[in-house]
């Protein structure tokens, strides 16, 4: 009866990626929709942070008070991670605004590979013959996915396939320099929590309250509750869902189901709100760079 119990609790904390997964995937319906009704490039990122701080808080207040504390030391740290979140954030709503959700996704789940890349650069680092395979694998697969090889590439715009490229380099660029604040001791709520604020401070003079205050007059309580939704699902809750998740799986495990299901979310979204049908070689270059993805992140697993 124990041992019934543990498994189904081992299986459970598996779908706590998987969720988090499907949720980053969502991001593209909440974005395509701000943007349609008026909200600009600057504004929509201040209302999904200023709006994350409640369940990021609520998640510290149910973890440990103590996440609130800070050593000062750190700040630039975490200017850096709020930069490279609100670069994120700019290049990733563009993509997806232009590109396919499906192929916005994959080029974001490529900062594995820039991170493998910078760190070699930067450290020293060694890349294996295993990770050589899986980048080039993955080049490949996003070479497919661009259409680039069928008549309809132009039907991808340049500027959103840079952009989705973009997102992934500021992605990789978050993920080093929050490791590094991991490796002082800092709690990924922690590094969350004090770069949103810095990010919503950073908006504030850049945002356009005009244009939230016409999106919220149309119908107030469905607009209040869709922000709400749009920062907790998109961002706020898988951040804490993938986070909780590392208290119960190897990261490697984690990162392998989070980043093999947001693209396929991505795509499933992108095939039934916005009838986004990728041709044949397309999807064979979508599954090609997830098996990518997912070799990478189990290489890296093992290497530790």
């Amino acid at each position: 009866m124990y041992i019934h119990i543990c498994d189904t609790m081992k299986k459970f904390y598996l779908l706590l990626p998987i969720l988090a997964g499907i949720m980053f995937g969502s991001s593209g319906i909440f974005v395509r929709t701000l943007t349609q009704n008026g909200i600009d490039q600057m504004t929509l990122p201040f209302l999904r942070f200023s709006i994350a701080i409640i369940p990021i808080s609520i998640a510290m207040l149910l973890t440990d008070k103590k996440l609130f504390k800070i050593d000062f030391k750190y700040i630039p740290l975490f200017l850096v991670c709020s930069l490279t979140i609100i670069g994120l954030n700019l290049c990733y709503n563009e993509s997806m605004n232009t590109i396919p959700l499906s192929l916005a996704a994959v080029l974001l789940s490529l900062a594995p590979i820039y991170v493998l890349i910078f760190a070699y650069i930067l450290f020293g680092e060694k890349i294996t013959k295993n990770k050589i395979i899986c980048m080039l694998l993955a080049l490949l697969g996003c070479i497919l996915m661009t259409g680039i090889l069928e008549s309809n590439i132009t039907n991808v715009p340049l500027s959103g396939i840079l952009a989705g490229i973009g997102a992934g380099l500021f992605w990789a660029i978050y993920l080093m320099a929050s490791k590094k604040a991991i490796e002082n001791g800092i709690h990924t709520y922690t590094i969350l929590f004090y770069s949103i604020i810095f990010i919503s401070l950073l908006l504030i003079p850049f945002s356009d309250f005009g244009q939230i205050n016409n999106f919220i007059s149309i119908n107030p309580i469905f607009a209040v509750i869709f922000l709400f939704v749009h920062s907790t699902f998109s961002f706020g809750l898988p951040y804490i869902l993938s986070t909780l998740s590392l208290n119960y799986m190897d990261s490697g495990v984690s990162s392998i189901l989070l980043s093999g299901t947001e693209p396929f979310a991505a795509l499933l979204f992108g095939f039934i709100f916005y009838t986004e049908v990728p041709t044949l070689p397309m999807f064979i270059g979508f599954i090609l760079t997830i098996i990518a993805i997912m070799m990478l992140s189990r290489n890296e697993d093992v290497s530790k």
